[in-house]
């Protein structure tokens, strides 16, 4: 799962995570879509392309303490993403998924079962 610690929310209920060569170089491609309910998480990563995928996303860059650096709406096939230097990892979400949920520059985000100082301690 996919936790908003600042805003004490949740994202999106499964969250995969590409931190693999190959998972990472694959990402979304060959896929027709990505729920509003689901997201994609890859490591070692400041930007994104979006050659040869077939829909928009939303990409949410994160440092290495999870804050929230960059942010990108509804990045289209064949577009690039602007290089965000502090980034660590990026999450990419179904396009809208940022205006949605309200994320913001800043807010700290959390991945897994156990999202310290949350409502969602020791669930799942």
């Amino acid at each position: 799962m996919l936790f908003n610690q600042s805003q004490n929310s949740l994202i999106v209920s499964r969250l995969e995570i590409a931190d693999t060569f190959f998972s990472r170089a694959n990402g979304l491609l060959g896929r027709n879509q990505i729920s509003s309910d689901e997201g994609l998480l890859i490591t070692r990563c400041n930007s994104i392309h979006m050659f040869f995928m077939k829909f928009s996303i939303d990409a949410v860059f994160l440092d290495k303490k999870n804050q929230v650096v960059g942010l990108v709406e509804n990045i289209g096939p064949f577009q690039v993403s602007p290089v965000f230097w502090k980034a660590d990892k990026v999450i990419e979400l179904s396009a809208g998924s940022i205006s949605i949920k309200k994320i913001i520059l800043g807010n700290i985000l959390c991945y897994s079962n156990k999202c310290p100082n949350t409502s969602l301690d020791n669930k799942k």
